[in-house]
């Protein structure tokens, strides 16, 4: 839900992996290997200890301030303009000299090694970090091969998502530095930039009760995505959202807006987003002291039928059901579908520019959160409040592990800074230029300045900024700030469960979700969903739901 100028808008627009799986509590399955990391998750007192205190940053004034909501919640500041006159909020070059090796994912063009912008960043940090970006589509393959061998680099950036891939707990137990006794309650106060990093980024980071993992573009208001809608063409038909606030007005509209003859239909997919509403959990619940797993609800199922009529009634578009998503934008830029399910990230200036490109007047709007029965309150659980989180090598020394988190302080600098500035754009005249007082990649910039480098090590809070589309900034900012009141933190939210390989296996539960997808694409009727969930509890579902029992919820309880 962010602009080029942050990052994490990239990160969740371009990795397929967003949705539900972000929504997930933080797994890694734990193998063999004579790793002494136990399976289960973090005990809340020690989680207490290891947390970093929060000291918010003043350094930076947002044109639109942030807005306190449930259960913790708050939503992102927005910036109508950069600021003229960047703040410095570091004195000084926090670095000592030290050479250190970096890798983080790249979904890009990888810059010449040795290049202007990382000579400068060098220069700036006081240190030579060599930055190794690697091909992003195959970094899940890429990083076992490095942990096997227990080679990686000083530096490296982890995506969340990736956690079972990895089997972060292990490593975090074997070769990850404990960054507690740097970070943990007042100590992080040496970090000024870090500290400003919500503490809910933080807890993500937490492994057997200890600090190990350092956030990037964490968030106050996280959630999977959001149901989009065509507003400019809705408006012309005088529909407004605030007319749809139960499921059934939004069914209503399939059947006004689907013309099959004029290549038209109501919605793209839209299950992973529209689900929640009908109160079915994230993934667990508490009924009496005891889990249920959403297979369990009947919630789930009354779902699953909603969106099988929605399927079968045509409202769908074709391609949607062929499972052709990697066209869903072209298809809602040029009104073939006019309501769609997609992750925030696709909200941002460089939706605004193809969309109007596509089509004159082009403005995307969402949907405020809805519910499945008209009077209720509508609520949505949380995600994970980051989805992206670098690590030091346990090798390193104390020393070598306060001066590489002085650079990431440098890294984390609030949005519009000196610091920020640098790290995103480089050096003015070198690398970008002013236009309307927005910082402007010159050619030399958009070879060498990559998103994913510097700020896929460490960052700042997420911002809403569209330079030059004020009011895509706007509608994002009005769409959180009306939404923020409902969001809750569901079970287990930002624990870090480490379980062993045979129950991760279990959790992942392949064929139900093939079968609740094809449900809702009007290929498999609800009892045959049923039939999967309960051939699942058969073989496993039942016993993940014990393990979770015995080693979370009676150990270390909901995390709430």
């Amino acid at each position: 839900m962010r602009t080029e100028l942050n990052r994490r808008s990239f990160v969740t627009a371009a990795v397929s992996v967003a949705g539900a799986a972000a929504m997930t509590p933080l797994l890694a399955a734990c193998g063999g290997g004579g790793s002494k990391h136990k399976t289960g998750a973090n005990s809340a007192d020690g989680v207490k200890s290891a947390l970093p205190a929060f000291a918010a940053s003043t350094s930076v004034t947002a044109d639109i301030p942030s807005v306190p909501g449930a259960d913790g919640s708050v939503t992102d500041p927005a910036f109508l303009t950069y600021p003229a006159s960047p703040v410095a909020t570091v004195s000084g070059v926090p670095g000592k000299g030290g050479s250190y090796s970096a890798v983080t994912p790249l979904w890009g063009t990888v810059p010449p090694a040795g290049n202007s912008f990382y000579t400068a960043m060098n220069k700036a940090l006081g240190v030579t970090l060599e930055m190794k970006p690697a091909d992003g589509n195959n970094y899940a393959t890429i990083i076992p091969t490095m942990t096997a061998a227990k080679k990686l680099p000083d530096w490296i950036q982890l995506p969340t998502w990736w956690n079972p891939n990895f089997n972060v707990g292990e490593l975090a137990a074997s070769q990850f530095a404990d960054l507690t006794p740097f970070l943990a309650g007042d100590k992080i106060g040496k970090y000024p930039n870090l500290a400003a990093i919500p503490t809910g980024a933080w807890q993500a980071g937490i492994w057997g009760d200890k600090l190990y993992g350092i956030p990037s573009f964490s968030t106050g208001f996280s959630i999977a995505g959001t149901t989009f809608y065509r507003r400019d063409l809705f408006e012309a038909k005088g529909i407004t959202a605030d007319q749809v606030k139960t499921l059934d007005d939004l069914m209503n509209l399939g059947k006004e807006l689907t013309d099959e003859k004029a290549g038209t239909w109501a919605f793209d997919d839209v299950w992973t987003y529209l689900f929640p509403f009908f109160d079915v959990p994230n993934r667990w619940k508490l009924a009496d002291g005891k889990l249920v797993h959403k297979y369990e609800t009947p919630e789930l199922l009354e779902a699953l039928d909603w969106h099988y009529k929605l399927a079968t009634a045509g409202y769908l578009h074709p391609d949607a059901i062929a499972g052709n998503n990697a066209d869903a934008n072209t298809r809602f830029y040029g009104g073939k579908t006019l309501i769609q399910g997609t992750g925030t990230g696709a909200w941002n200036l460089a939706d605004h520019l193809s969309g109007t490109a596509a089509t004159p007047g082009f403005r995307r709007g969402s949907f405020n959160f809805l519910t499945s029965k008209a009077g209720g309150t509508p609520k949505l659980f949380m995600g994970s409040s980051t989805s992206l989180m670098s690590y030091l090598n346990a090798k390193l020394k104390p020393e070598q592990i306060e001066e590489l988190l002085a650079v990431a302080n440098y890294l984390a600098a609030p949005y519009g800074s000196a610091e920020y500035t640098m790290v995103n754009f480089g050096v003015e005249g070198t690398h970008y230029t002013r236009v309307n007082g927005v910082p402007t990649f010159n050619d030399e910039g958009k070879k060498d300045v990559q998103a994913q480098t510097y700020p896929f090590l460490a960052t700042a809070s997420s911002v809403i900024s569209n330079p030059g589309a004020d009011q895509v900034t706007k509608d994002i900012a009005a769409f959180q700030a009306a939404n923020v009141k409902y969001l809750y933190k569901p079970l287990f939210w930002n624990m870090n469960i480490s379980m062993p390989q045979n129950i991760a296996t279990i959790d992942t539960a392949q064929a139900v979700e093939d079968a609740i997808k094809d449900c809702y694409h009007g290929k498999k009727k609800v009892s045959d969903v049923q039939a999967a969930i309960s051939t699942w509890k058969t073989n496993g579902g039942d016993r993940l739901k014990q393990w979770m029992t015995d080693n979370v919820l009676s150990k270390y309880g909901t995390g709430q």
